[in-house]
Protein backbone atom coordinates (compact mmCIF):
# COMPACT_ATOMS: atom_id res chain seq x y z
CA UNK A 1 0.00 0.00 0.00
CA UNK A 2 3.06 2.14 0.68
CA UNK A 3 4.53 2.14 -2.73
CA UNK A 4 1.02 2.12 -4.12
CA UNK A 5 0.49 5.64 -2.32
CA UNK A 6 3.99 7.00 -3.39
CA UNK A 7 3.49 6.06 -6.95
CA UNK A 8 0.38 7.34 -7.39
CA UNK A 9 1.47 10.59 -5.89
CA UNK A 10 4.33 10.74 -8.28
CA UNK A 11 1.93 10.11 -11.11
CA UNK A 12 -0.01 13.17 -10.24
CA UNK A 13 2.96 15.60 -10.54
CA UNK A 14 3.98 15.49 -7.07
CA UNK A 15 8.00 15.96 -6.75
CA UNK A 16 8.28 13.62 -3.66
CA UNK A 17 6.26 11.54 -1.14
CA UNK A 18 6.80 10.23 2.12
CA UNK A 19 5.04 8.85 5.53
CA UNK A 20 5.67 8.96 8.90
CA UNK A 21 4.06 7.64 11.64
CA UNK A 22 1.17 9.85 13.39
CA UNK A 23 2.13 10.48 17.29
CA UNK A 24 2.55 13.40 19.14
CA UNK A 25 5.59 15.64 18.74
CA UNK A 26 6.81 16.43 22.05
CA UNK A 27 9.93 17.54 21.44
CA UNK A 28 8.21 19.89 18.76
CA UNK A 29 5.60 20.82 21.97
CA UNK A 30 8.21 22.18 24.22
CA UNK A 31 10.14 24.05 21.44
CA UNK A 32 6.89 25.38 20.30
CA UNK A 33 5.80 26.58 24.12
CA UNK A 34 9.13 28.24 24.64
CA UNK A 35 8.76 29.67 21.21
CA UNK A 36 4.80 31.06 22.23
CA UNK A 37 6.22 32.35 25.48
CA UNK A 38 8.79 34.60 23.52
CA UNK A 39 6.19 35.68 21.91
CA UNK A 40 8.13 34.64 18.78
CA UNK A 41 4.58 34.55 16.68
CA UNK A 42 4.48 38.24 16.74
CA UNK A 43 0.58 39.12 16.27
CA UNK A 44 0.18 35.71 14.83
CA UNK A 45 -2.01 34.67 17.55
CA UNK A 46 -3.95 31.47 15.76
CA UNK A 47 -0.36 29.88 16.43
CA UNK A 48 -1.22 29.53 19.77
CA UNK A 49 -4.65 28.03 19.50
CA UNK A 50 -5.24 24.41 19.60
CA UNK A 51 -1.97 23.46 20.68
CA UNK A 52 -2.81 20.08 21.44
CA UNK A 53 -4.20 19.50 17.84
CA UNK A 54 -1.14 21.11 16.24
CA UNK A 55 1.42 18.81 18.45
CA UNK A 56 -0.54 15.35 17.78
CA UNK A 57 -1.80 14.20 14.59
CA UNK A 58 -4.76 11.55 16.39
CA UNK A 59 -6.22 14.76 18.50
CA UNK A 60 -6.47 16.80 15.46
CA UNK A 61 -8.27 13.43 13.67
CA UNK A 62 -8.70 10.83 15.48
CA UNK A 63 -7.72 7.37 14.63
CA UNK A 64 -4.86 8.57 12.28
CA UNK A 65 -2.01 6.43 12.32
CA UNK A 66 -0.12 7.33 9.22
CA UNK A 67 0.90 10.87 7.97
CA UNK A 68 1.82 10.76 4.39
CA UNK A 69 3.59 14.11 3.09
CA UNK A 70 4.17 15.55 -0.17
CA UNK A 71 6.50 18.09 -1.85
CA UNK A 72 5.84 20.17 -4.98
CA UNK A 73 9.03 22.24 -6.28
CA UNK A 74 7.70 25.96 -7.35
CA UNK A 75 11.26 27.21 -8.04
CA UNK A 76 11.52 28.90 -11.20
CA UNK A 77 14.27 30.61 -12.58
CA UNK A 78 12.61 33.68 -14.04
CA UNK A 79 13.42 36.76 -12.75
CA UNK A 80 11.57 39.79 -12.44
CA UNK A 81 13.61 43.32 -13.27
CA UNK A 82 16.06 44.26 -11.32
CA UNK A 83 14.67 47.51 -10.10
CA UNK A 84 10.65 47.00 -8.99
CA UNK A 85 8.92 45.78 -5.98
CA UNK A 86 10.08 41.98 -5.47
CA UNK A 87 7.78 39.45 -4.98
CA UNK A 88 8.56 35.70 -3.78
CA UNK A 89 8.78 32.57 -5.72
CA UNK A 90 6.08 31.17 -4.23
CA UNK A 91 3.53 33.83 -5.17
CA UNK A 92 4.21 33.83 -8.85
CA UNK A 93 1.78 31.52 -9.87
CA UNK A 94 -1.49 32.51 -11.96
CA UNK A 95 -2.95 30.11 -9.48
CA UNK A 96 -2.90 30.19 -5.35
CA UNK A 97 -0.75 27.01 -4.66
CA UNK A 98 -2.97 26.01 -1.94
CA UNK A 99 -5.81 25.73 -4.75
CA UNK A 100 -3.51 23.45 -6.98
CA UNK A 101 -2.03 21.09 -3.58
CA UNK A 102 -5.80 21.26 -2.28
CA UNK A 103 -6.96 19.69 -6.12
CA UNK A 104 -3.53 17.36 -6.52
CA UNK A 105 -4.23 15.63 -2.66
CA UNK A 106 -7.70 15.30 -3.22
CA UNK A 107 -6.83 13.16 -6.33
CA UNK A 108 -4.41 11.13 -4.70
CA UNK A 109 -6.78 10.43 -1.38
CA UNK A 110 -9.65 9.24 -3.81
CA UNK A 111 -7.21 7.19 -5.68
CA UNK A 112 -6.27 5.33 -2.12
CA UNK A 113 -10.24 5.48 -1.49
CA UNK A 114 -11.06 3.72 -4.78
CA UNK A 115 -8.14 1.27 -4.28
CA UNK A 116 -8.46 0.42 -0.43
CA UNK A 117 -11.62 1.73 0.85
CA UNK A 118 -13.45 4.68 3.03
CA UNK A 119 -12.08 3.15 5.92
CA UNK A 120 -8.49 4.67 5.17
CA UNK A 121 -9.44 8.07 6.08
CA UNK A 122 -12.17 9.72 8.93
CA UNK A 123 -14.12 11.79 6.54
CA UNK A 124 -15.84 13.31 9.57
CA UNK A 125 -12.92 15.50 9.92
CA UNK A 126 -10.39 18.05 8.03
CA UNK A 127 -7.54 15.30 7.08
CA UNK A 128 -5.92 17.12 4.08
CA UNK A 129 -3.66 20.13 4.84
CA UNK A 130 -1.82 23.24 2.73
CA UNK A 131 -0.19 26.01 4.88
CA UNK A 132 -3.68 26.51 6.90
CA UNK A 133 -4.21 24.57 9.85
CA UNK A 134 -2.89 23.15 13.11
CA UNK A 135 0.00 20.93 11.42
CA UNK A 136 3.51 21.15 11.33
CA UNK A 137 4.21 20.29 8.25
CA UNK A 138 7.93 20.65 7.85
CA UNK A 139 7.84 18.62 11.11
CA UNK A 140 6.24 16.03 9.12
CA UNK A 141 7.92 16.31 5.95
CA UNK A 142 11.49 15.68 7.78
CA UNK A 143 10.05 12.95 9.94
CA UNK A 144 8.59 11.03 6.31
CA UNK A 145 12.48 11.09 5.16
CA UNK A 146 11.92 14.11 2.42
CA UNK A 147 14.27 16.58 3.67
CA UNK A 148 15.86 18.27 6.95
CA UNK A 149 14.92 21.51 8.26
CA UNK A 150 17.71 24.12 7.77
CA UNK A 151 18.98 27.33 9.68
CA UNK A 152 16.69 28.98 7.94
CA UNK A 153 13.80 27.44 9.17
CA UNK A 154 12.57 25.64 6.23
CA UNK A 155 12.42 21.88 4.80
CA UNK A 156 15.59 21.17 2.50
CA UNK A 157 14.84 18.48 0.22
CA UNK A 158 17.84 16.55 -1.82
CA UNK A 159 17.91 17.00 -5.09
CA UNK A 160 14.82 19.60 -4.70
CA UNK A 161 16.01 22.65 -2.12
CA UNK A 162 14.02 24.26 0.17
CA UNK A 163 11.64 25.90 -2.78
CA UNK A 164 8.43 23.50 -2.33
CA UNK A 165 5.04 23.12 -1.30
CA UNK A 166 4.37 20.57 1.32
CA UNK A 167 1.12 18.91 1.89
CA UNK A 168 -0.26 16.08 4.17
CA UNK A 169 -2.65 13.80 4.26
CA UNK A 170 -3.54 11.77 7.29
CA UNK A 171 -4.81 8.60 7.21
CA UNK A 172 -6.48 5.45 9.37
CA UNK A 173 -3.81 3.14 8.32
CA UNK A 174 -0.36 1.71 9.09
CA UNK A 175 2.23 1.98 6.44
CA UNK A 176 5.65 1.32 6.13
CA UNK A 177 7.31 4.54 7.70
CA UNK A 178 10.51 6.08 6.25
CA UNK A 179 13.77 7.56 7.82
CA UNK A 180 14.27 11.01 8.63
CA UNK A 181 17.02 12.87 6.79
CA UNK A 182 20.22 13.96 8.44
CA UNK A 183 20.48 17.53 9.34
CA UNK A 184 23.36 18.82 6.10
CA UNK A 185 23.65 22.29 7.43
CA UNK A 186 26.85 21.69 9.56
CA UNK A 187 28.45 24.67 10.04
CA UNK A 188 27.32 27.18 7.55
CA UNK A 189 25.52 30.26 8.31
CA UNK A 190 24.94 31.52 5.24
CA UNK A 191 21.18 32.32 5.54
CA UNK A 192 21.70 33.93 8.85
CA UNK A 193 24.30 36.38 7.38
CA UNK A 194 22.23 36.94 4.65
CA UNK A 195 18.81 38.21 6.97
CA UNK A 196 18.80 41.99 7.01
CA UNK A 197 16.51 42.00 9.45
CA UNK A 198 18.46 39.50 12.06
CA UNK A 199 15.20 37.73 11.74
CA UNK A 200 16.95 33.76 12.35
CA UNK A 201 19.19 32.76 15.11
CA UNK A 202 20.41 28.95 14.01
CA UNK A 203 17.38 27.41 15.35
CA UNK A 204 14.06 29.56 15.04
CA UNK A 205 12.41 32.47 13.33
CA UNK A 206 11.80 35.59 15.39
CA UNK A 207 8.65 36.31 12.99
CA UNK A 208 8.33 39.58 14.04
CA UNK A 209 11.67 40.69 12.41
CA UNK A 210 11.10 38.49 9.28
CA UNK A 211 9.95 40.07 5.97
CA UNK A 212 7.85 38.01 4.82
CA UNK A 213 5.70 38.34 7.92
CA UNK A 214 6.01 42.11 7.75
CA UNK A 215 4.97 41.95 4.39
CA UNK A 216 2.24 39.93 4.26
CA UNK A 217 0.77 38.77 8.09
CA UNK A 218 0.86 41.51 9.82
CA UNK A 219 -1.94 43.39 9.48
CA UNK A 220 -0.86 47.00 10.27
CA UNK A 221 2.15 49.03 8.34
CA UNK A 222 5.74 47.14 8.30
CA UNK A 223 7.91 47.83 11.51
CA UNK A 224 9.95 51.34 11.21
CA UNK A 225 13.06 49.65 11.86
CA UNK A 226 12.12 46.88 9.10
CA UNK A 227 11.50 49.68 6.05
CA UNK A 228 15.01 50.26 5.50
CA UNK A 229 15.63 46.52 5.12
CA UNK A 230 13.05 45.76 3.14
CA UNK A 231 15.29 45.24 -0.38
CA UNK A 232 12.75 46.19 -2.25
CA UNK A 233 10.19 43.03 -0.87
CA UNK A 234 6.95 43.88 -1.01
CA UNK A 235 5.51 40.43 -0.72
CA UNK A 236 7.48 37.81 1.07
CA UNK A 237 11.15 37.03 0.54
CA UNK A 238 13.87 34.49 -0.76
CA UNK A 239 16.94 36.24 0.42
CA UNK A 240 17.73 33.19 3.29
CA UNK A 241 16.53 30.82 0.62
CA UNK A 242 18.85 32.61 -2.37
CA UNK A 243 22.07 32.32 -0.82
CA UNK A 244 21.74 28.41 0.47
CA UNK A 245 24.46 26.37 -0.40
CA UNK A 246 21.99 23.85 -0.99
CA UNK A 247 19.38 25.45 -3.28
CA UNK A 248 22.13 26.81 -5.62
CA UNK A 249 22.68 22.87 -6.07
CA UNK A 250 19.44 21.55 -6.46
CA UNK A 251 16.82 24.64 -7.45
CA UNK A 252 15.49 24.03 -11.01
CA UNK A 253 12.68 24.73 -12.60
CA UNK A 254 9.68 23.19 -12.08
CA UNK A 255 7.71 21.83 -14.25
CA UNK A 256 3.96 22.09 -12.53
CA UNK A 257 1.62 23.14 -15.41
CA UNK A 258 -1.11 24.72 -12.15
CA UNK A 259 1.92 26.80 -11.05
CA UNK A 260 2.25 28.53 -14.74
CA UNK A 261 3.66 32.02 -13.40
CA UNK A 262 1.57 35.64 -13.84
CA UNK A 263 3.51 37.42 -17.17
CA UNK A 264 2.47 40.60 -15.52
CA UNK A 265 5.20 39.60 -12.42
CA UNK A 266 8.02 40.00 -14.86
CA UNK A 267 6.96 42.74 -17.42
CA UNK A 268 5.70 45.43 -14.82
CA UNK A 269 7.57 48.38 -14.64
CA UNK A 270 8.05 50.11 -10.92
CA UNK A 271 5.44 52.77 -12.86
CA UNK A 272 3.09 50.33 -13.40
CA UNK A 273 3.27 48.75 -10.04
CA UNK A 274 2.76 52.48 -8.53
CA UNK A 275 -0.18 53.22 -10.06
CA UNK A 276 -1.67 50.00 -9.88
CA UNK A 277 -5.50 49.98 -8.91
CA UNK A 278 -7.58 48.66 -6.87
CA UNK A 279 -9.36 47.18 -9.85
CA UNK A 280 -6.54 45.93 -12.13
CA UNK A 281 -5.43 43.94 -8.44
CA UNK A 282 -8.45 42.40 -8.23
CA UNK A 283 -8.32 41.10 -11.58
CA UNK A 284 -4.37 40.44 -11.89
CA UNK A 285 -4.50 38.30 -9.03
CA UNK A 286 -8.04 37.35 -7.97
CA UNK A 287 -6.58 33.34 -8.28
CA UNK A 288 -3.58 33.91 -6.47
CA UNK A 289 -1.66 33.81 -3.08
CA UNK A 290 -0.87 37.45 -3.54
CA UNK A 291 -4.93 38.21 -2.83
CA UNK A 292 -4.29 37.43 0.84
CA UNK A 293 -2.36 40.25 2.01
CA UNK A 294 -4.91 42.51 0.20
CA UNK A 295 -4.77 45.34 -1.79
CA UNK A 296 -4.20 47.86 0.72
CA UNK A 297 -1.04 46.23 2.30
CA UNK A 298 0.25 45.47 -1.21
CA UNK A 299 0.14 49.11 -2.01
CA UNK A 300 1.16 50.01 1.13
CA UNK A 301 4.23 48.40 1.28
CA UNK A 302 5.24 49.04 -2.21
CA UNK A 303 4.73 53.23 -1.04
CA UNK A 304 7.32 52.35 1.92
CA UNK A 305 10.11 51.36 -0.73
CA UNK A 306 8.63 53.64 -3.66
CA UNK A 307 11.71 56.22 -2.67
CA UNK A 308 14.21 53.34 -3.26
CA UNK A 309 13.25 52.14 -6.68
CA UNK A 310 12.29 55.17 -8.23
Amino acid sequence: MTDFIKQKAMELGFDACGVARAEALFDDAAFLKSWLEKGMNADMHYLERNFEKRIDPTVMVPGTKSVVVVLLNYYTDKQQPVDVPRIARYAHSVVDYHTVIKSMLSDLEQIIVDKYGSEVVNSGFQHRFVDSAPVLERRWAQRAGLGWIGKHTQLIAPHIGSFCFIGVLFLSVGLEYDEPVKNRCGSCTRCIDACPTNALNGVSLHAGKCISYQTIEKKSEVDAEIIPNLNNCVIGCDICADVCPWNKKWAKPHATKQLEPLPEIYSYSVDNWNSLRVEEFNSLFRNSAIKRAGYQKFKQNISLIRKKIH
